[in-house]
């Protein structure tokens, strides 16, 4: 599944638009790289995104397609 849409969808950022912005910028990480909208997202993955001078550390639990408001806390594991 795409960077992009796996933000969105799992509701780490509200916007796939956004999502891509911030790829774009640098601002995202898989696994301590930083990674481009398009890179691919798998199951165990870390993702790191700085928001500011916050950072969300996030580990990837499941992937979907879609995913209703209560069904996304379940793709993803704060760490």
């Amino acid at each position: 599944m795409r960077l992009d849409k796996f933000l969105k969808v799992s509701r780490l950022i509200k916007r796939r638009t956004v999502a891509n912005e911030a790829c774009n910028a640098g601002r995202v990480m898989i696994n301590g790289k930083v990674a481009k909208a398009s890179s691919d997202v798998k199951v165990g993955d870390i993702i790191e995104i700085s928001f500011g001078s916050k950072l969300v550390k996030a580990q990837v639990l499941n992937l979907s397609e879609n995913a209703k408001k209560d069904e996304a806390k379940d793709l993803i594991k704060y760490l």
